[in-house]
């Protein structure tokens, strides 16, 4: 029927503009470049022999290692509200040696760059400045925004070369020791953060500052 051959040419042609649309659109959303996010450091490892930053001597008769991610919600309360207190009764009176290394998790957008940003300042001796800014002002992890211009300002303001510190986060130079200190937690069987190890022991209990005063005091007696 003549109807019949009109209505099968124009199904025909509603289906050809469906199937050149969807290329259209499978195309562009391949080109359209995500927002947003900033190119974390590549994960090789490293080989320079480095175990993390101290506070303390190496003589210290017991020592704690923190896997901790930057971006860690968890992370940021220990350390604004345990560690204070772990650094005046432990740290500073020589019982502990604290030994910090990065475990960025795979879920949280910045934390490979946050941790670099710590290495960064350390390279000019001021890793622990940059550590306690990073996670004092902890806003910047519950945004989803690029924090590279607070960096910046938190690194200025801990007394770094700026220049220095910007070329440092440019050239990416500590991926691979951010990534090889990752794997060295996870080979310890590090499943989330923070995770503690005293003497070599993996900590189980409430991480507070009273309870690492207890068990610190019990070791170093001994």
């Amino acid at each position: 029927m003549e109807g019949g051959g009109r209505m099968k040419r124009f199904y025909m042609i509603l289906v050809a503009l469906a199937v050149a649309g969807g290329a259209i659109l499978f195309v562009a959303s391949r080109e359209k470049p995500v927002s947003g996010a900033i190119e974390g450091p590549t994960a090789t490892v490293a080989s320079d022999g480095f175990t993390g930053f101290t506070l303390v001597s190496d003589s210290a008769p017991v020592e704690v290692v923190e896997y901790a991610d930057f971006e860690c919600p968890f992370c940021a309360r220990f350390a604004t509200l345990q560690m204070p207190a772990v650094r005046r009764q432990l740290i500073e009176t020589g019982v502990v040696r604290w030994r910090f290394r990065d475990y960025p998790l795979p879920n949280h957008q910045y934390s490979r760059y946050a941790a670099h940003a710590a290495q960064c300042a350390g390279e000019q001796g001021r890793f622990w400045e940059m550590h306690d800014a990073i996670f004092t002002d902890h806003s910047w992890a519950q945004t989803g925004k690029n924090p590279a211009r607070l960096f910046n300002a938190m690194a200025e303001r801990t007394g770094v070369d700026l220049s220095a510190y910007k070329s440092c986060m440019k050239s990416n130079r500590f991926a691979a020791r951010i990534e090889a200190s990752r794997q060295e937690g996870e080979a310890r069987g590090v499943a989330g953060t923070p995770t503690f190890y005293v003497n070599g022991v993996a900590y189980r209990n409430n991480p507070t500052s009273d309870a690492f005063k207890a068990l610190a005091d019990s070791l170093a007696r001994r």
